[in-house]
């Protein structure tokens, strides 16, 4: 077959999936944003950037920037049939931005494939469920509303969808969800494995590995989608019963999800602001760091911590579990698809810091319980997320939906 991939950040979800396709003999080709410079591992042809439209009012506005996104890709794929006669049997793309929404009038014989990663809803997800932040207002859940427009368009028009987890899978309207499979990315977990020689190095120098008492925090952006307002408040109390314990905090300093605190800055320097008390000889804020060394704090840490509104999951919980990490995380929806309390983790109210700082003080304890606790939420991993098997049935899926099987 001839495949394209569309992803304005391709590989994006699929690093593994379209060199896998490709290594089965089918042409796989992607269509990217021409300032993607991500590495690929299949042959890339680039779309123009999109203008930011000038359209007033701020409903119209959401829908406007993906439709305009839409535009731009649909020219690149345009050319792509016009001038090199490239005709894909199936599209692969995810809808998040726009880009697969006037596809299949250039190729209308191909079939459509989505990644189904999140419809956004005006109630029981994100929207008002941190007061802190967001008091669910008519206008926001207003916003809410135009901002799922393109997504509910484009899974209209696609033939089959793929989500990494039930919750996501969820999130679509009924009247959508007959078009999904869950499957999910796949953890490699020969690579995310528990290695007692690991070792991370300090921007002061100072060397940790598994015999410090490490406590670690991994988000892509320090900010409250991730909790990370409520690990700040709970780590005086964890600071102050545990005086070797070291704190390594890994994030950029923006917004990946939400906005900006209301006056302004980062979250970052208003958690520091309102804590001032807080011992940073033992609080290390890295930033983004390498993946290896990302890998390596998860490796060294007793005890990883993960919060997260009721939102899409993060690869980093399901990377600390195969990396046998003893897990602290929020008792929120998309937490309890992999993790059950005093099964495989431990989980606390997302909101209750007096409950968190208790449990990360249990796990940096060493408690009895942390050796059959982090072995079980590897064993998770390795029975239903280990990339290896998630990867044949995701070939499977997109052979099957092509009819090939």
């Amino acid at each position: 077959m001839r495949i394209l991939f569309v992803h304005q950040n391709f590989p994006g979800q699929f690093p593994h999936l379209a060199p896998a396709l490709a290594a089965r003999g089918h042409e796989v080709l992607a269509l990217t944003d021409e300032r993607n410079g991500r590495a690929s591992p299949v042959p890339v042809v680039r779309y123009k950037s999109p203008v930011p439209p000038a359209v007033n009012g701020l409903l119209g506005r959401a829908y406007a920037e993906h439709a305009e996104r839409a535009l731009v890709a649909a020219r690149g794929a345009r050319a792509l049939r016009d001038r090199h006669g490239f005709a894909p049997d199936l599209i692969i793309g995810h809808p998040g931005w726009g880009e697969t929404l006037l596809l299949t009038e250039i190729w209308p014989e191909a079939k459509l494939l989505l990644y189904a990663e999140l419809m956004y809803r005006t109630r029981g997800q994100d929207v008002g469920f941190d007061p802190e932040v967001s008091a669910g207002t008519d206008e926001g859940r207003f916003l809410t509303v135009a901002r799922s427009a393109h997504l509910v368009q484009a899974m209209v028009q696609a033939d089959a969808a793929i989500a990494p987890t039930h919750y996501q899978a969820g999130s679509f309207p009924a009247e959508l969800q007959g078009k999904i499979t869950v499957i999910h990315d796949g953890i490699d977990t020969d690579r995310v494995a528990p290695d007692a020689a690991a070792r991370l190095t300090l921007p002061d120098g100072r060397v940790l590995t598994a015999a410090d008492e490490v406590l670690s925090y991994v988000s892509r952006s320090l900010e409250p989608y991730r909790g990370f307002h409520v690990f700040m408040r709970a780590l005086p109390a964890v600071l102050a019963a545990r005086p070797e314990a070291q704190v390594v905090i890994v994030g950029g300093d923006g917004v990946s999800y939400g906005g900006p605190p209301r006056e302004g800055g980062s979250w970052k320097a208003k958690m520091l602001a309102e804590l001032p008390g807080l011992d940073l000889s033992r609080v290390h804020f890295l930033g983004r760091v390498p993946y290896d060394d990302y890998l390596s704090l998860l490796q060294i840490a007793r005890v990883h911590c993960y919060l997260t509104y009721p939102f899409v999951l993060s690869w980093s919980l399901t990377e600390a579990m195969a990396a046998g990490t003893y897990i602290v995380a929020s008792d929120s929806e998309p937490v309890r698809e992999l993790v059950t309390d005093g099964v495989n983790g431990r989980l606390v109210p997302f909101f209750d810091r007096d409950a968190l700082a208790a449990a990360l003080v249990r796990g940096l304890e060493g408690n009895a319980e942390a050796a059959r606790l982090k072995a079980a939420a590897r064993q998770t991993i390795l029975d239903g997320y280990a990339l290896k098997d998630c990867l044949q049935r995701q070939i499977a899926w997109v052979e099957r939906v092509a009819g090939m099987r």
